[in-house]
C-alpha cells in the first residue's frame, strides 16, 4: 500500500520538509561511504539503543550523558537502505507539504521532533533491554501521516497496491488510508509480541507511537486561525 499522490494544495513553500529531506539524504550518503566496523560504530553511536534506557535486571549501565539522550532525535536521520530512505522521504514530502502549510515552518519542526522522540520512547518501552539500535524517520513520518489525515480527512490519496506483478491503483479518503496504515502497524506489532522469534527488523510500535503522538501534538500546535479550507483540495480533472 504505497501512497502515490494526494489532493491537497500546499499554500507555501515547505522549507522544513525540504531541509529534512536533504539532511536525511546527506546522512545516508555519508553512511554509504563507511565500511565494516566504521559503519556499525556509526549506527550504534547515533542510533537509538533501548538497552541504555531500560537495561535488563542485573545489567549496570554507566551514567548517561546528553549525547545519549540526543539519540532520541539523531536516530531519525539514519536509514538502513535505499528503499527505507526513499519510502520515508517520499511519504514525508507527500504529506508533510500540506501539513507544514497549515502549521507553519517552526511549528512543523517542533511537531516533527515531538513525533520522532515519542516514537523512540514507545519503541524503548516495547523493547526493554534490546541491544539492537533502531534507526529511521518512520516514527516521525507516521506522525505526519496521522496529522495530515486528521487535518484533511476527505483528501483523496491515490494508492498503489502491488498484486504479484499487476499494480492496482485506487483512491481512498486520507482518514481511511491512515486508519488502515495504523491498523497494520498494530497488527504486525502484536504478532511480534506474541511470537518474538517471528519478528523482523521493523519497529512496528515506534510507527504506532509516532502516529498517536502526531494526533496529540497536532491539537497543541495547530493554529486556530489556520484551519483547512475547502479550496485547499484540487478539483478532479
Amino acid at each position: 500500500m504505497i501512497p502515490i499522490r494526494d489532493s491537497v494544495f500546499c499554500r507555501s513553500t515547505p522549507y522544513a520538509v525540504i531541509t529534512l529531506i536533504v539532511l536525511n539524504a546527506l546522512v545516508f550518503l555519508h553512511m554509504q561511504g563507511l565500511q565494516g566496523l566504521d559503519a556499525r560504530r556509526f549506527v550504534v553511536e547515533w542510533g537509538l539503543l533501548p538497552i541504555l534506557f531500560s537495561p535488563p535486571e542485573g545489567v549496570r549501565i554507566p551514567p548517561l550523558g546528553l549525547g545519549h539522550y540526543a539519540t532520541f532525535v539523531t536516530y531519525t536521520v539514519l536509514h538502513g537502505g535505499w528503499l527505507h530512505l526513499i519510502f520515508n522521504l517520499w511519504t514525508l514530502w507527500l504529506f508533510g507539504c500540506a501539513l507544514e502549510s497549515r502549521l507553519g515552518t517552526l511549528r512543523f519542526v517542533l511537531f516533527y521532533l515531538a513525533c520522532g522522540i515519542g516514537a523512540g520512547v514507545v519503541h524503548v518501552w516495547f523493547n526493554p533491554g534490546s541491544p539492537v539500535p533502531v534507526i529511521g524517520a518512520s516514527g516521525a513520518v507516521a506522525g505526519v501521516i496521522a496529522a495530515y489525515a486528521w487535518s484533511y480527512p476527505r483528501a483523496e490519496i491515490l494508492l498503489l497496491i502491488p498484486i504479484v506483478i499487476f499494480p492496482l491503483f485506487i483512491e481512498v479518503p486520507a482518514m481511511l488510508f491512515a486508519a488502515l496504515w495504523f491498523g497494520l502497524q498494530i497488527m504486525q506489532g502484536s504478532a511480534e509480541l506474541l511470537q518474538p522469534a517471528m519478528g523482523g527488523s521493523i519497529a512496528w510500535w515506534a510507527h504506532a507511537g509516532g502516529f498517536v503522538v502526531g494526533i496529540v501534538v497536532l491539537q497543541l500546535l495547530a493554529p486556530r486561525d489556520r484551519k483547512p479550507l475547502p479550496w485547499d483540495h484540487r478539483r478532479k480533472r
